[in-house]
């Protein structure tokens, strides 16, 4: 590869384990070299998802930035992109905004930001210094891309973003990764995680919820506990029958076993830890549960949907994008634990209905939500924003 093809600096937070992380990476490997070229600039420090990379010639930059506001991390980012000199410079959610302020002594470069999902310390999206600091910044960003519509319209409505800058364009998923079809359910598995029990593969097992996802507060995974726990306090007998997997890790996971031993489910869960084998433990699973207190779109749900799990998600973001209720799977309120706890107990009761669920949600996610799909898209916004023509023109998900 030579130099000739543009290159596309995307600033992030960090390279750790997430959604966004796991976004970005499948857009750089499956984004045709001949196209553009890519480099990473992580504020702080890299991370695992930086193994994930198998495009040739990415460059991964680590800024180091100091808590709090690290006025010389300006200075270094300055620099280095005057090393790097991108076409593009694509940065992603809060945590990277404010380095567009360099578009002010960089006039040359196209400058896309990206909106994935609301910040930690901004669940609803009201925090007016946040809207302000859009608002403020946006005659410097040519495009903005939402990855749902509660995104786009919060932009454009809210936050008084124009409509013409800002384009809504859905997460993929690696359809043959996470086709499990012709395989039985696994499961729970008695030698994963902290807690195992002799147990957990007992035929009399009829389901096992799940969640997968980093455990954090926004993720609110203390609801499920709360919904095993009402389950169990209305249903007595389905203590040895009912079962839940939490993959994944995170700063709430020693208060979430906390909570569980505390509710007295801990011997009904196991939490796994990190995975890399995520198709598996979705194959271990008859419903998948998400109750975020906020989403964009869930790689997650997207990846039980493509497993063809029914879902169980939270009324909020972007989810009713994806789970259709009384097709695809059950909405219910934010932090409503037994309005989750009997969500479950109706698709334990109705088997032949978590298959249809689990039908039409893998039938969707192969119709609509293939990484190809999503790809093109996002060169399309490259393309248009550098004025590019190509072989592919028409292909923007936008006009002009």
């Amino acid at each position: 590869m030579t130099n000739a093809q543009p290159l596309i600096v995307h600033i992030i937070y960090s390279l750790g384990t997430g959604g966004l992380e796991n976004g970005l990476v499948n857009i750089i490997n499956r984004c045709p070299p001949e196209r553009y070229r890519h480099a990473i600039v992580c504020l702080t420090e890299s991370g695992p998802f930086a193994g994930r990379i198998t495009a040739p010639d990415v460059s991964i930059h680590e800024l180091r930035k100091r808590p709090g506001h690290d006025w010389g991390m300006y200075w270094r980012l300055w620099r280095l992109l005057r090393r790097l000199r991108p076409a593009v410079v694509h940065t992603r959610n809060l945590a990277a905004l404010e380095t567009h302020i360099l578009g002010l002594v960089m006039p040359g470069v196209k400058r896309v930001h990206g909106e994935h999902g609301r910040d930690v310390n901004d669940i609803d999206g009201t925090n007016r210094t946040y809207r302000r600091l859009r608002r403020g910044l946006s005659p410097l960003i040519h495009r903005f891309i939402t990855v749902s519509q509660d995104l786009r319209g919060w932009l454009i409505g809210d936050v008084r973003i124009p409509e013409r800058k800002v384009v809504q364009i859905y997460n993929g998923v690696d359809l043959a990764r996470f086709d499990l079809r012709g395989q039985a359910r696994m499961g729970p598995d008695p030698s994963i995680g902290v807690r195992s029990h002799s147990d957990l593969t007992a035929p009399s097992t009829p389901l096992v919820i799940g969640t997968v996802g980093r455990l954090a507060t926004v993720k609110n995974q203390h609801q499920i506990i709360r919904a095993l726990a009402h389950i169990i306090s209305v249903r007595p007998r389905l203590r040895s029958q009912l079962r839940c997997i939490v993959v994944g890790d995170g700063p709430e996971r020693a208060a979430l076993e906390a909570e569980a031993f505390s509710r007295g489910v801990a011997e009904q869960i196991e939490f796994t830890g990190d995975r890399g084998d995520i198709p598996d433990q979705l194959a271990r699973m008859d419903v998948f549960l998400l109750p975020s207190l906020n989403e964009g779109i869930s790689n997650t749900v997207l990846e039980a949907m493509a497993s063809g799990l029914p879902v169980i998600a939270t009324d909020i973001g972007g989810n009713p994008e994806l789970v259709q209720p009384g097709v695809s799977g059950t909405l219910v309120p934010v932090g409503d634990a037994e309005a989750l706890g009997e969500a479950i107990l109706e698709l334990l009761d109705h088997p032949a209905r978590r298959q249809q669920y689990g039908a039409a949600a893998k039938d969707r996610i192969q119709r609509e939500f293939d990484w190809s799909t999503t790809v093109r898209a996002y060169l399309g916004v490259y393309d248009a924003v550098l004025g590019r023509r190509t072989a592919e023109q028409g292909a923007a998900p936008h006009k002009e």
